[in-house]
């Protein structure tokens, strides 16, 4: 057999011993190992963090609403890209034929209608955003990726185990006569780190070498080693060594903290989007009516004018408040489907995809807030009251003062909601965390400044000890042994110094940034109880003013008939009664999206996995 034989057979020898040792795994195995990973740190850290755990996974279901409106609707898109990744053409060298993954995994909150519009709650609009949304589905990415680098920090502190195989074939002509060799050596090697800061490591290593031309002679060799590094002084002890894995920890506690804060605030977005886009259907509404209104003042007013009742002036401010109550009409429309093209976007969805919201949601919101007006008015006045004796004109006017009657039930004392949003907002410990962050980095810097004091050591057996030699046996009674003790004394510490400086401002600015979002989360939370009195105040305004503009309109309108008012004092009245319908709905819409902000404030609207939301109870106490 010659020696290129020999190389090959060697080859696959080693190959076939070496693969059982490396698993043989594909990047499918990679990909589920680290998946295992991460999701049991992000389980473990969501106990620490929010002492309970919920079901957490990037991997969405190849079916999404997004995916089959493109579909079912028919939908322009510029490539597979807008699908998904899997179906993508998978280019040359592609190292995964399993990935991604080809499912038909159903995406079951809502069905399709052939190309007929789908009608979405507001429940299911939080359900499909968790699910679609693009900004989502990059939060839940940043928390995994988060979890992938702790696991990498702890990899640090584990056995590692390298194996490495080489075939060295030289030639030399430079002598009286031409020589080749083969070298062929196998290493496997152990290394540790621990949390004291010493490093372990052991090496074993068989080394053949051939010399194929001549009288063909040959060494064996096999040897082993291990070494030791022990930091006596700077760069040891567990509480130095470990400061890159315990800042990793912190960041997933973190990264998971972040999230939640997230999924409220992209539901309380979603909710005061959608009934944004209802708000728009509802103007929509309000200048159609006063629309038809116009038209009709400009019949009469012609007919009046016929009769000689009117003059021509009053037909042509007739016909202009039509032509702009044409033009609010028409923009009002356009305003509503720009709001609702972006509000698909933010789900996830495409913006020429083919939905409706449910205007049940805002209708009862409305009868809600109707029942609170009565509810007012039964304790007050009524818009206009007959029977109600006016004062003489000189009279003292008192002013009354806004009070608590009336209340939501989220208008709760503003102490009390400091303490809440001090005790519960996630930030805010982020904050406090990055405090004690500080503190360790300014330990660590300060360890720096000191000397370096390493001890270290290693043992050798074993090994060919020339071309002719033959020794393939350890022999631990013939080794090489080596100490080494080294200090650098602190002399030269500019770096060190500056860092240490550095480190300390660093500390003061962590504390100042931890107290300025305390006080920006007072201001914040105070001020959104002001926000709710002032909204449930002109709530009650504007339902009044709704009722005085519709008296407005029924008398000027009877007014006109009889031919004692004109054709102007019609269209103040009907256009006070479009801006007085507008303001009510967007009073009772600006006083739930703020009670819902509320709760986001306080830190206290839980949000589940799903998307969907659990509300806070301010009669129970539901402290983090």
């Amino acid at each position: 057999m010659n020696y290129r034989n020999s190389f090959i057979l060697r080859y696959l020898a080693t190959f076939l011993f070496l693969s059982p040792l490396a698993g043989c795994k594909t990047p499918t195995d990679y990909q589920k190992d680290a998946d295992k990973v991460s999701y049991d740190i992000i389980q473990q850290k969501q106990m620490e963090a929010l002492g309970r755990q919920e079901s957490f996974t990037i991997d969405r279901p190849s079916d999404l609403l997004r995916r089959r409106l493109l579909d079912g609707q028919g939908l322009t898109t510029s490539g597979p890209w807008s699908y998904g990744t899997d179906r993508l053409e998978k280019i040359a060298h592609w190292p995964d034929p399993a990935y991604p993954k080809d499912e038909k995994e159903l995406d079951p909150i809502v069905e399709l209608g052939g190309d007929k519009p789908i009608k979405l709650t507001l429940l299911d609009t939080l359900q499909i955003g968790a699910r679609n949304s693009f900004a989502y589905q990059d939060q839940k990415e940043t928390v995994f990726a988060t979890a992938l680098r702790l696991d990498l920090n702890r990899n640090d502190f584990r056995d590692i185990f390298t194996q490495t195989v080489e075939e060295n074939i030289s030639s030399n002509t430079t002598g009286a006569r031409a020589t080749s060799q083969t070298n062929f050596s196998e290493t496997t090697g152990w290394n540790r780190t621990l949390k004291n800061g010493t490093s372990l490591g052991a090496n074993l290593a068989v080394n053949l070498a051939n010399l194929l031309t001549g009288n063909r002679s040959s060494s064996h060799g096999i040897a082993a080693d291990a070494s030791v590094s022990i930091p006596l002084l700077r760069g040891s002890g567990e509480y130095i060594v470990t400061e890159a894995l315990t800042q990793a920890e912190r960041d997933v506690v973190y990264a998971i903290w972040r999230f939640e804060r997230y999924k409220q605030t992209f539901a309380v977005t979603i909710a005061n989007d959608y009934l944004s886009v209802l708000q728009g259907q509802d103007r929509i509404d309000n200048a159609a009516g006063n629309y038809r209104r116009q038209s009709m003042n400009v019949r009469r007013a012609r007919r009046l004018a016929d009769a000689g009742q009117v003059d021509v002036i009053q037909v042509g401010l007739a016909v202009q408040s039509e032509l702009d109550a044409r033009s609010t009409w028409v923009a009002a429309k356009q305003s509503y489907e720009r709001s609702l093209d972006n509000f698909k976007v933010t789900l996830g969805l495409p913006a020429d995809a083919k939905i409706e919201l449910d205007r049940d949601e805002l209708n009862r919101l409305v009868e809600a807030s109707r029942g609170s007006l009565m509810q007012a008015n039964s304790t007050g006045t009524a818009a206009v009251d007959p029977n109600e004796k006016v004062p003489s004109a000189d009279a003292p006017i008192e002013l009354a003062e806004p009070s608590m009657e009336g209340a939501g039930r989220y208008e709760i004392d503003s102490e009390k909601a400091v303490k809440l949003a001090l005790a519960n907002r996630l930030d805010l410990k982020e904050s406090q965390g990055r405090v004690y962050d500080a503190q360790r980095a300014v330990v660590v810097a300060a360890d720096m400044l000191g000397a370096e004091l390493n001890l270290g050591g290693s043992v050798r057996s074993g090994g060919a000890t020339g071309p002719t030699s033959d020794d393939t046996k350890l022999r631990f009674d013939k080794v090489t042994s080596s100490g080494l003790l080294s200090l650098d004394l602190p002399i030269e510490r500019t770096r060190e110094r500056n860092n240490y400086r550095n480190s300390l401002i660093a500390l003061e600015a962590a504390a100042r940034d931890a107290a300025a979002l305390e006080d920006s989360i007072k201001v914040t939370v105070r001020d959104r109880l002001r926000s709710l009195l002032s909204v449930r105040e002109s709530l009650h305004i504007q339902g009044k003013a709704l009722e005085v503009a519709q008296q407005r309109v029924e008398s000027t309108n009877l007014s006109l008939e009889a031919g004692r008012t004109q054709i102007r004092d019609v269209l103040e009245a009907q256009s006070s009664l479009v801006s007085a319908q507008n303001s009510l709905t967007s009073a009772v819409i600006s006083y739930r999206v703020n009670e819902l902000r509320l709760q986001q404030d306080l830190d206290l609207l839980q949000v589940n996995e799903k998307g969907l939301w659990q509300e806070y109870n301010p009669e129970v106490t539901n402290e983090k």
